[in-house]
């Protein structure tokens, strides 16, 4: 009985890792609509469910019951073939606050916490998961001008970061 216990709590555990790392904080004044569409993976640390993969880009719906669906899909250069995986995600802290838990594979969530955004444009956001070995930049274009890549590195390095480890995506192909 007591393993029992001990395994159904270690599942809700592992399902609700939802956090945000300390030392970081989620943007407020979060606008999901203009927060939608298509956004392109500029860099990352290094994970095992995107190792290997360039041309890596997420796309974000709205969904009937007020989450989003997440769409991520990268180009697999060794298998010579595009990847995709569905999830969805739900604000953790109210809508315009710009965390979100995401499920890919349910029970299971995972922090998507947005802590640096472009508030004027939403042209680049800076993103992290509940663990700082979690770290994308993503941006709207393929690229992202030098002062704006290097402003969003710097913030990244200050909320302690490892951006030494910093993959930069291959953005070169069709999303085809």
């Amino acid at each position: 009985m007591r393993k029992t216990i001990m395994s159904i709590l270690m599942l809700f555990n592992l399902a609700g890792c939802s956090n945000i790392p300390s030392g970081t904080e989620a943007v407020k004044d979060f606008d999901v609509n203009r927060y939608l569409g298509k956004w392109y993976e500029i860099a990352r640390l290094d994970h095992s469910f995107e190792r290997g993969l360039t041309d890596v880009y997420t796309t974000y719906t709205l969904r009937k019951d007020g989450g989003i669906n997440v769409l991520n899909r990268g180009f697999d250069k060794a298998g010579g073939k595009w990847k995709q995986v569905r999830g969805r995600a739900y604000f953790v802290k109210g809508k315009t606050v710009g965390r979100l838990k995401v499920t890919f594979f349910w029970p299971f969530y995972g922090g998507y916490n947005v802590i640096s955004l472009d508030h004027e444009n939403y042209s680049y956001s800076l993103v992290c998961g509940p663990k700082k070995s979690y770290l994308w930049i993503l941006a709207r274009e393929k690229t992202l001008s030098k002062p704006t890549l290097d402003k969003l590195i710097k913030t990244a390095e200050n909320a302690g970061f490892d951006v030494e480890e910093l993959i930069f995506v291959e953005q070169e192909r069709s999303d085809s």
